[in-house]
């Protein structure tokens, strides 16, 4: 195990403890995020020269595990914070300085739906827009936002080729306080942002399918750098939401084990919760081994420097978002076999899975589209654009 698991191992009870605190706040508290930042597992993706690990993909992944299952919006943050590292590895090397030059637990937030505009101006652009579900976002300082460049007249050519991440320093962009009202994932502080006329110098956009290239270019040799935008930021997600499966699984045991019913039975003797606890913890397993199983498999065609084919990324992409819907499959019928009582706010199994189909609304969940997009490519037809891979 690894030392940032075993903080994490060490951290455990606290992150358990303070869920409710973080749903009640509307976003992790600000004991949460150090203890995140104790752990090291936002930096495991961040350079050496900043204090990063380089880790290899898959530990990364199972801190994510490790952190969520505890904590669902803990681990939620984690994944999407702790991901934008590996992104902010292959920016401009004075990015890099700008973000991490001072402090090297600075976090980066997102989101990367192009929902913003960026017209040329000078050697840059000058972006405004809103964007919704920036996760953890009162805890960083920086941010990754999407966007399509237009031309001067903010027409775009082909929303194909448009699309480019920009990184905004604090000052430049607002967060809407009030912007997170929902049911489920209340801890993660999914807030909107707000940009307004903010003028992006070109070392800060970045071409997200030129990653690799850029790399290359920085000089960066660890396979890491070479893992594909969709399988890592989708990946996160997958992580974020089998963390939650797992512990609601958990909650779920915890609550059988004390449980009885009207009659006085133990519910840990009913044969009905118990084949929906064996299928249901065997689904959970199934879908965790099968996802670390693929990103073990991409790094190692980038380690080997080979192509990573359409193909191969779209198996995996098909990998992900079934594990989920089986994870989510699995924990409804669980649900259903927890009995009233499993309704009470105080119920940590409740609150997973909320948490958990809220997860599933990302649109990095979406299965449909990836299956089509699978299944196209299959039969040798065209992969339609919206399909992440």
């Amino acid at each position: 195990m690894s030392d940032v698991r075993e903080r994490i191992e060490k951290a455990g009870d606290f992150l358990a403890g303070s869920a409710p605190d973080c749903e009640r706040l509307g976003r992790l508290t600000d004991e949460v995020a150090d203890k995140l930042r104790w752990t090291g597992a936002t930096r495991m993706l961040q350079p050496r020269e900043f204090g990063g690990e380089e880790a290899h993909p898959v530990e990364w992944f199972e801190a994510v595990l490790d952190i969520g299952s505890r904590n669902g919006s803990a681990g939620w943050v984690a994944s999407v914070v702790g991901v934008h590292p590996w992104e902010m590895a292959q920016c401009d090397h004075s990015v890099q300085e700008q973000v991490w030059g001072e402090n090297q637990d600075t976090w980066i937030a997102s989101p990367y739906a192009p929902l913003g505009r960026a017209r040329p101006e000078g050697d840059g652009y000058v972006l405004s827009g809103r964007w919704s579900f920036s996760s953890g976002t009162d805890h960083c300082e920086w941010i990754f936002l999407g966007g399509l460049v237009t031309d001067a007249h903010g027409a775009v050519a082909d929303p194909a080729t448009a699309v480019r991440h920009f990184v905004l320093p604090r000052s430049d962009y607002t967060i809407v306080a009030d912007s997170w009202q929902v049911i489920g994932l209340e801890g993660t502080g999914s807030k909107d942002i707000v940009v307004k006329d903010a003028y992006i110098p070109a070392e800060r956009v970045v071409n997200p399918d030129l990653l690799p290239e850029a790399a290359m270019r920085l000089g960066r040799t660890n396979p890491l750098y070479r893992m594909p935008f969709a399988i890592m930021f989708s990946g996160a997600i997958t992580a974020g939401s089998l963390a939650i499966a797992e512990g609601a699984l958990a909650a779920f045991v915890d609550l059988t084990r004390e449980r009885v019913d009207a009659r006085g039975a133990a519910a840990a003797r009913n044969p009905h919760h118990l084949a929906a606890l064996g299928a249901a913890s065997a689904d959970i397993a199934a879908g965790r081994l099968q996802f670390l199983n693929d990103i073990n498999r991409v790094h190692q065609v980038a380690e080997a420097g080979h192509e990573l084919t359409p193909s191969l990324r779209l198996e995996v992409r098909r990998n992900q978002v079934r594990s989920v819907r089986r994870a989510v499959d699995a924990v409804d019928n669980l649900f259903l076999h927890g009995g009233g009582g499993s309704l009470r706010r105080d119920q940590r199994f409740q609150r997973c899975w909320r948490d958990l189909h809220a997860a599933m609304n990302h649109v990095n969940n979406a299965a449909e589209l990836t299956y089509e997009g699978y299944g196209l490519d299959l039969f040798g037809l065209p992969v339609p654009a919206g399909v992440r891979y």
